[in-house]
């Protein structure tokens, strides 16, 4: 699933690719806009966590925010659990 995500470029990719210093200036004040903040107050942790391709791809599968659904599933088993 990742190679559809994030494709690996092929030579007629890099043939087509430009600066974004030659886009127009309206496109690189776009482009150049998208940069995530950081956060104030980190409410998360950095971690990495091995999941069985059944689990990544049924949450993937429901699009952006799959990481956020995970951390919800996981939460409310804790809660579950007591």
């Amino acid at each position: 699933m990742l190679e559809k995500e994030n494709p690996e470029w092929t030579e007629a990719d890099f043939k087509q690719a430009v600066p974004l210093s030659a886009l127009p200036t309206s496109v690189q004040k776009v482009l150049s806009a998208r940069k995530r903040e950081p956060q104030k107050t980190p409410t998360k942790q950095l971690v990495s966590l091995r999941l069985s391709p059944e689990v990544l791809s049924h949450f993937k599968a429901k699009g952006r925010g799959w990481q956020t659904r995970i951390d919800d599933t996981l939460k409310s088993a804790i809660r579950k659990a007591g």
